[in-house]
């Protein structure tokens, strides 16, 4: 796994708006989502809330990889790209019920467990 940068972990602070999160089909087509029930859960690791997830979910049981895309508020980009965890118990599950409103359906967090960093086209990490 890549460690997430103190400046990019600053900048994921400072975002703007939702985040995009990509996923591949199995047959590698790609599909991409707005996401705001994000979280960052550690040096490693990028929380998403499944709240309304379809295709979504269908790509990451099939075992696609990810990407999260993001902004921040001076218009600089980020990516985060890795392999995808989808928990439905235990603690990180636990956790994103006190990140998440309980008006929304809360069904998983995929858990995209961090393999390269970038700022547009620089590999940071």
């Amino acid at each position: 796994m890549a460690i997430i940068p103190a400046e990019v972990k600053q900048a994921w602070e400072n975002r703007n708006g939702a985040v995009v999160l990509t996923t591949v089909d199995a047959e590698g087509m790609p599909n991409a989502i707005y996401a705001t029930c994000v979280n960052m859960l550690d040096d490693e690791s990028v929380a998403v809330c499944d709240n309304f997830f379809n295709k979504t979910r269908a790509n990451i049981m099939s075992g696609s990889k990810g990407a999260i895309v993001f902004i921040t508020k001076e218009g600089k980009s980020f990516q985060f790209k890795g392999e995808i965890d989808y928990v439905t118990e235990g603690p990180i599950f636990e956790t994103m019920k006190t990140w998440v409103k309980d008006t929304l359906p809360r069904e998983a967090v995929a858990v995209l467990k961090v393999k390269a960093v970038y700022s547009g086209a620089n590999k940071l990490a």
